[in-house]
């Protein structure tokens, strides 16, 4: 088991990611790695890293449009309005704020799903707020991943709703039913140890004053404030009510049709209709989109093949079919081996959506020949499904936070995201998931 390709390579890629290898070139070579351990060429591990780069295609399109949806808004000078609004509002109450955030997080899931999309408009024109209140990023990062990921596990509506679909179809696939109604109950535990972490990460860890420098973002453009943003409050403009009708068509699109790429298209084409923008500025807008979430798009699109190299050499089936071999008819052990694996799985394929099928199948006999109950095996599955999310560097419940922490230059992927969220959530978790099924 320990010399499982998945295994190997997911201690490489996280070797090198903290030695602050660039994500991309990680992911790389761990691929490179679980396809030569599983008998592929260099070549056939490299055809089939290539061909499984559109399973984040739309993801990683929609991370562009929103960059320069981004921009656009910071260009308006509606931003420094709501930094002079917010402002006083929050002086000196950052634990206030953090948990606000990670309340306003919670929303993109459930309420409004529109998943990350927020990140990359809302958090960059706060960092200057953030700076002067001396709040260490860190902590917003795992208060804007705590919503993004604990509100899908324990509330059935919006992405919960997906999610919890997805637990309650595989369980009945391989023969143990359960109803959509029980998974709150089964998820109730691990979603409570994740809220300890993040309370301990905004009022402990990272509750002293941390010092950034300002700095404009550095995102292709000339300057923000170019278009009538110039740094005093001149009022309400035409431009800033152009933009505020494009956010909420963007809104209004991304809950009518599903699609974060038809929605932030949709609010683009706002501007440029109406003239919140001129057609000539496209782009140096474009540039400034691609700056702002270049990166984390293409780190998208490698991760998905990165994920089929796994898949599809078998390697995690492997490592899932020979876990049972450990187990024997102990309860506790089990528990222990499938969020290990849960783990391993998750941080390398970067989304618990797409590795809860891969788990149940083997997990629900698993759980069945140990005597688990349904509500324990949802428990089981649903924590050792999302375990890896926080924490991964190909998870978008740590690319989005670093997209909106990072514009500025100031915010480590691996170290200033995946790690803190690693530790308050992924190690809470763990011992959630197991005491959850030992509980129920």
């Amino acid at each position: 088991m320990l010399l499982n390709p998945v295994v190997v390579s997911v201690v490489v890629l996280a070797a090198l990611s903290l030695a602050r290898v660039n994500v991309i070139v990680a992911l790389l070579i761990a691929a490179l790695v679980a396809g030569l351990m599983s008998g592929l060429s260099i070549e056939d591990t490299m055809s089939t890293l290539v061909g499984g780069l559109g399973g984040q295609g739309e993801t990683a399109l929609s991370y562009i449009l929103l960059g320069i949806l981004s921009v656009m808004v910071a260009r308006s000078g509606i931003t420094e309005k709501l930094i002079r609004w917010i402002l006083p509002r929050v002086q000196g109450k950052r634990a206030m704020t953090l948990f606000g955030i990670a309340g306003l997080a919670c929303f993109s899931q459930n309420l409004v799903p529109v998943h990350i999309a927020f990140i990359p408009i809302l958090i960059p024109p706060l960092l200057t707020v953030f700076n002067r209140m001396k709040i260490d990023r860190r902590a917003v990062a795992t208060a804007l991943t705590f919503g993004l990921k604990a509100p899908y596990m324990l509330i059935p509506l919006g992405f919960g709703l997906i999610f919890q679909n997805i637990i309650v179809g595989e369980m009945g696939a391989y023969g143990m039913e359960i109803e959509l109604a029980q998974i709150p109950l089964a998820m109730a535990i691990p979603v409570a140890t994740m809220v300890v972490g993040l309370v301990i990460a905004i009022l402990v860890t990272y509750r002293r004053p941390r010092e950034y420098r300002d700095a404009t973002p550095d995102l292709g453009v000339a300057a923000f404030g170019t278009n009538g943003a110039s740094g005093t409050d001149t009022g309400w403009t035409r431009q800033h009510i152009v933009v505020l009708i494009a956010l909420a068509v963007t809104l209004v699109l991304q809950l009518v049709f599903g699609s974060l790429v038809i929605a932030a298209l949709g609010g683009v084409l706002i501007i440029f209709i109406f003239r919140g923008e001129r057609w000539r500025t496209s782009d140096e807008l474009a540039h400034g989109g691609v700056t702002m979430m270049g990166t984390i798009a293409f780190i998208m699109l490698v991760a998905s093949g990165y994920a089929s190299v796994l898949t599809e050499t078998g390697a995690v089936d492997d490592l899932v079919t020979s876990a049972t071999g450990w187990i024997g008819d102990s309860q506790l052990l089990a528990a222990v081996v499938m969020m290990t694996v849960g783990l391993l799985v998750t941080i390398g394929i970067g989304s618990s959506f797409g590795t809860i099928p891969i788990l149940a199948a083997i997990f629900v006999p698993m759980c069945a020949a140990v005597g688990f109950s349904p509500l324990a095996t949802a428990a089981l599955v649903g924590a050792a499904g999302a375990i890896g999310d926080a924490g991964s560097p190909a998870s978008d419940s740590t690319l989005g936070p670093t997209s909106g922490l990072n514009v500025d230059g100031q915010h480590h992927h691996i170290w200033d995201t995946c790690v803190p969220t690693f530790v308050h959530f992924n190690i809470p978790l763990f011992f959630g998931g197991i005491i959850a099924a030992m509980a129920l």
